[in-house]
């Protein structure tokens, strides 16, 4: 009879939903990585494509290579995930999407690229990357609210206090909360 009520008493206070939930924030946390990688990879093909028709947009064409390089090179692995590396690595990412933004812009100054059939199939590809980046991280940060609260909440976070000594997990943050809270300008 002790058994039973000791088994009851550990699956019922995170024994097993814990471990779970940290296997759960590790594969969503790998679904993020893998859609900024996707978008990394297609980079240098819509930078190729893009010059050929705007060479004298270098600058543009410097900045989003040198973003890219530097947002391939901030690899976060999940067992060393604290704010401070996870702020580093959404400022890197940030700055690879601020230059395809700006790359996005340049193009609008070239009909022909706007033509191009192999352009508009990376510019559609990389759309979709941008949306499955969304999900991904959006999937994350429900998968650390869960794996959060069950570190922290009883009496979950007894049994981990006594058994696994997880910490939180950092969430994805905005960078600068002024420029998201302002509603952007539109002129034609």
């Amino acid at each position: 009879m002790k058994y039973i009520v000791l088994m009851v008493f550990l699956v019922s206070c995170g024994f097993r939903s814990i471990p779970t939930a940290k296997n759960e924030v590790e594969a969503k946390w790998a679904e993020v990585i893998n859609q900024y990688k996707r978008r990394s990879d297609l980079v240098p093909n819509l930078v190729s494509t893009v010059k050929g028709y705007a060479a004298h947009e270098k600058e543009t064409l410097t900045a989003v290579v040198e973003a890219r390089a530097k947002a391939t090179k901030t690899n976060l692995n999940f067992d060393n995930l604290n704010p401070n590396s996870l702020k580093q690595f959404q400022a890197a990412q940030g700055k690879l999407s601020s230059a395809l933004s700006k790359l996005m812009v340049v193009v609008e100054k070239y009909p022909q690229l706007k033509a191009n059939q192999n352009f508009l199939a990376l510019q559609s590809q990389l759309e979709g990357t941008e949306n499955r980046i969304t999900v991904a991280r959006n999937r994350y940060i429900e998968s650390i609210k869960g794996f959060n609260n069950l570190v922290t909440v009883p009496p979950e976070s007894w049994t981990n206090s006594i058994m696994y000594k997880f910490e939180k997990k950092p969430q994805f943050t905005v960078e600068n909360i002024e420029e998201v809270q302002q509603a952007p300008k539109v002129s034609f």
